[in-house]
């Protein structure tokens, strides 16, 4: 189990990050993205990375703290996606434009080989697991619950829970497409393909929680 500090140096802001750091960065993703954290050593970071591995010390001085400011620099790249979720909006514009979007960040090819190597690793790095998991998939939930709310607020829709709709909601967008996606099952799935589930899903949730008019 990592210690419970494992994060706390790696997270810096991208205004703060150094030409160095970016680069020893860069190295490193290509690095765990193709062999895993188990199968990669500060050595092959270091020279994929085009560093020594005094300097790559310098910055980091393990391998999972390398590997936990990974994670926050894609946590940094999700946070910069920004969804259009204004109160009073059309639901079922809303709703599908998110639905597209979310997807779209999670099936894109970097990021299915960042959340398997995250979920590889979970059960020995919890810290950097949860980390991941609340900054990613938590923080976007919280953005889709919040705007449910408002919706609830003007009677639009009717949810007794909406961080459990907003939850229902995200997960079914992934139907058919995300699992076989991350299993490598199948390539990331076209635009066209995600729009297809995201019309049924927004569909679903509507159906289940727009009052009768």
């Amino acid at each position: 189990m990592a210690p419970a500090s494992v994060l706390s140096p790696a997270v810096h802001s991208t205004e703060d990050d150094s030409a160095k750091r970016r680069q020893i960065l860069d190295g490193a993703h290509k690095v765990f993205m193709e062999l895993g954290f188990d199968g990669a050593s500060m050595g092959e970071i270091a020279r994929v990375a085009g560093v020594s591995k005094g300097t790559l010390y310098v910055y980091f001085a393990d391998k999972s703290r390398l590997f936990a400011a990974i994670v926050e620099r894609e946590a940094i790249e999700h946070r910069q996606v920004k969804f259009d979720l204004s109160p009073g909006r059309d639901a079922e514009t809303t709703l599908r434009e998110f639905g597209e979007a979310y997807m779209e960040i999670l099936c894109r090819p970097q990021g299915g080989s960042a959340v398997r190597t995250v979920m590889a690793i979970a059960e020995r790095m919890p810290d950097v697991g949860r980390h991941y998991y609340d900054q990613v998939i938590g923080r976007t939930t919280r953005q889709l619950a919040a705007w449910l709310d408002s919706e609830v607020a003007a009677k639009r829709l009717s949810i007794p829970d909406t961080a459990l709709a907003a939850q229902q909601f995200m997960l079914t967008c992934q139907a058919g497409l995300f699992l076989p996606f991350i299993m490598q099952v199948a390539p990331p799935p076209s635009h066209a393909q995600i729009a297809e589930v995201v019309a049924s899903a927004t569909k679903m949730f509507l159906a289940a929680y727009r009052p009768p008019r």
